[in-house]
């Protein structure tokens, strides 16, 4: 499903160049759900913003479904991940200005699935919150909010869904509460999960836990 293969990333800070992974190896299967920990500065969102092709790798290879990113162009790169990954983030990231139902419908959109609104309403159904369709973000609660977003990562059928610590702004129930439903519903579409995470209890229902630290994962 996914293969990073000899992954170097650096960046430049000031004279000096910091080095976030060197020779990184790492795959993951389809359906399985994965959690990645490690201490804050590890690289865990670098990562993540890897293998969703946002930042290049200086050199290695990212294959994710047999399509190698390096052999695509920007335009290609961006179609891609439109089609292929999901987002949920910590703070949500939701758009202020449109309701719920607009915000799941946005992947939707671009990636041009038929009857967006039939099926953003069904998936906003499955996680509860079929009477909250037309509240803006700033009407919605921390866990209303999340749940929003995990409809939205979810309504194009992407085959993995990257998870930055989805509930690292909720409180323990609600936290909960909407890690049930991710993880019900990942199960249901047999999605792949890499989850970034702080938390043992929410790793511990991963299938594999790896720990980020000096650039690799163990």
């Amino acid at each position: 499903m996914l293969k990073l293969k000899s992954l170097k990333k650096s960046y430049q800070q000031g004279l000096e160049n910091i080095s976030i992974f060197e020779h990184l190896d790492f795959h993951v299967d389809v359906g399985q759900r994965v959690a990645i920990m490690g201490k804050s500065g590890s690289g865990k969102s670098t990562l993540l913003s890897l293998i969703s092709g946002i930042i290049k790798p200086d050199s290695g290879d990212i294959i994710l479904n047999s399509v190698c990113y390096k052999e695509l162009k920007e335009s290609e790169l961006n179609d891609f991940r439109a089609t292929n990954i999901g987002f949920i983030f910590q703070n949500f990231h939701l758009v202020s200005y449109l309701n719920a139902l607009e915000n799941v419908m946005l992947p939707a959109k671009v990636c041009g699935i038929e009857k967006p609104k039939e099926k953003a309403i069904e998936l906003l159904e499955s996680v509860g919150l079929s009477h909250r369709l037309d509240h803006l973000p700033s009407q919605l609660s921390g866990g209303e909010k999340q749940r929003v977003a995990i409809a939205r990562a979810l309504i194009h059928n992407p085959k993995i869904i990257l998870a930055d610590e989805p509930s690292g702004n909720l409180d323990d129930e609600t936290g909960n509460t909407v890690m049930n439903i991710l993880f019900e519903l990942i199960k249901k579409n047999n999605t792949t999960l890499i989850l970034v995470t702080h938390s043992k209890d929410v790793a511990a229902r991963c299938e594999k836990t790896y720990e980020l630290a000096h650039g690799n994962l163990t």
